[in-house]
Parts: structure tokens; C-alpha cells; sequence
């Protein structure tokens, strides 16, 4: 479980740190947009009231706290769950990702009232519309990993003294 901590804590850092830089420091909430290398990269100041590409964003107070109460218990189930299963390092650190991302994205919605959302990628003659975070690379990372790294059985070695 320390590995999933300490994965959790530098995602959780990571991202918060480069939402302060963002949002604060550039100002890209007043700004809007910095071209940083385009179309590759840029940063587009978005605030997602809702899910994934903005699914449900009624932006409503009822919406803000069912989203956040629906990430902690989530987070609170993968932490159950990885601390009862039989997983190898890659694993723990998937679960320590997904949690990670999500009480930084937690963390927006209660101080902003939204998910602070920046990075905006294109390439090859797509031109994206939607902007990202740290937060959600590590989610979406977290989430594959747990599928792929993780059995669905639990460890039949917990609790046993090792002979």
C-alpha cells in the first residue's frame, strides 16, 4: 500500500502544481489560450462542470457534489479493493494513478466549483476540441492499468504469517 500512496500523493502534486502554474500564474483563466507548440500542443483554458468531455455539466451545485461524492467513494472502493487483491507493482501504482487523479480533479471541483482543464493536443489533421489535465492522464491510465494489471482475485496470503 505504500507504493499506492506514494504514486497517489506525486500524481496528486503533479497536478495541482501545474493547475496553480496554469490558471495562476500564466493566468490562462483570464488569457484563455497559449500556443505552445501548435497544433501539437497548447493550453486552452476550459472548466469542465461535468464528466468526460463535459457529459452532465448542468453546472449546478447538486451536480458539483454527486460528482465528488461518486470520486471518493470510487477511490475509497479501489483502495479497498487493491489492498485486498493480489497485485504486482504495476498494479499498485495504476491504483495509485486513478486515485491520485481523482481527488485532484476532487480538489477542483470544491475549490473552483469545476475541473480546471488546459491542455489541448492535435495532430495529423484532427484538430481536438476538447482540453485535458494531469489528473485525467492519470485516471484513464489508472483505470487501463487496474484492467490489465490486476487478476479479480484476492490475496490468499493476507493476514498470514510467511513461513
Amino acid at each position: 500500500m505504500r507504493k499506492v500512496f506514494w504514486v497517489g500523493v506525486v500524481t496528486f502534486l503533479a497536478d495541482q502544481a501545474s493547475k496553480y502554474l496554469v490558471v495562476h500564474w500564466m493566468n490562462l483563466a483570464q488569457i484563455g489560450a497559449i500556443d505552445v507548440y501548435p497544433p501539437y500542443l497548447n493550453l486552452r483554458m476550459a472548466w469542465n462542470y461535468g464528466v468526460n468531455f463535459g457529459l452532465f455539466a448542468e453546472n449546478s451545485d447538486l451536480t458539483r457534489w454527486v460528482l465528488v461524492a461518486v470520486a471518493l467513494v470510487i477511490s475509497c472502493a479501489v483502495l479497498w479493493w487493491i489492498h485486498h487483491e493480489d497485485t504486482g507493482t504495476a498494479g499498485k501504482i495504476s491504483a495509485g494513478l486513478l486515485v491520485g487523479g481523482a481527488l485532484g480533479n476532487v480538489i477542483d471541483r470544491v475549490v473552483y466549483g469545476a475541473v480546471a482543464d488546459f491542455l489541448n493536443m492535435s495532430c495529423c489533421g484532427f484538430n481536438n476540441p476538447y482540453a485535458f489535465n494531469i489528473a485525467d492522464i492519470a485516471v484513464f491510465a489508472g483505470a487501463i492499468g487496474l484492467v490489465l494489471f490486476t487478476s479479480g482475485e484476492p490475496d490468499k496470503n493476507k493476514g498470514k504469517n510467511a513461513s
